[in-house]
């Protein structure tokens, strides 16, 4: 399955329903790979009505009725940014409930699985918490991240042996960090040394 907003900042998907939800933090810009998928109606209807019906196909479930709504693009936006700061820790407990359906069926092997209906912005949302919800029980949750760069923040997931992963590519975001550390380090270093050397 393609995951667009993902692949652009040259990310391999988190494995199974986890990459819907890294789909969803990399439609966020960063500059300079790529623009706010979901800035306006038409690339976030696009992107919508794609990453739905693929990530419905995938995953053996009804698709979302209609076409994207309005307020869908919205709820989406709010979403992503909802999820960033439960990726990030940065969340506020939340005793309100959060208004999804999903429906109970079963899977080929006879397995209940809840299945997301609704118009496509409520059916993401219900299939993002149901796999933030599985990634949860089965221990992949911690290893979603956003790259430390401040620049980046893209989502990534840390295959790391230790799940010590902190950039999404040491390469390009680990450099830059490590390369604005050292100056630091000797910003500092000349400003402690004596008068006259």
């Amino acid at each position: 399955m393609s995951w667009p907003s993902t692949e652009r900042y040259l990310i391999r998907p988190a494995p199974g329903g986890l990459a819907l939800v890294q789909e969803l933090l990399n439609t966020r810009a960063i500059p300079p790979y790529g623009e706010d998928v979901l800035a306006d109606e038409e690339s976030g209807g696009r992107w919508l009505r794609e990453v739905t019906a693929a990530s419905a196909e995938a995953q053996g479930w009804p698709g979302p009725s209609g076409e994207p709504r309005a307020g869908d693009l919205e709820r989406v936006r709010a979403l992503r940014e909802r999820l960033a700061a439960l990726v990030s820790g940065e969340a506020e407990p939340v005793r309100a409930p959060i208004d999804v359906s999903l429906r109970p069926g079963l899977d080929e092997e006879g397995r209940v699985a809840l299945e997301p209906v609704g118009s496509p912005g409520a059916w993401l949302e219900a299939s993002v918490w149901a796999q933030v919800l599985l990634a949860q029980t089965d221990g992949t949750w911690q290893r979603l991240k956003l790259c430390r760069e401040p620049a980046c923040r893209s989502a990534f997931y840390d295959r790391s042996r230790n799940n010590s992963g902190v950039w999404h590519d040491v390469r390009r975001c680990g450099n830059a960090a490590n390369l604005r550390a050292s100056r630091a380090r000797r910003r500092q270093r000349a400003g402690e040394a004596p008068a006259g050397e």
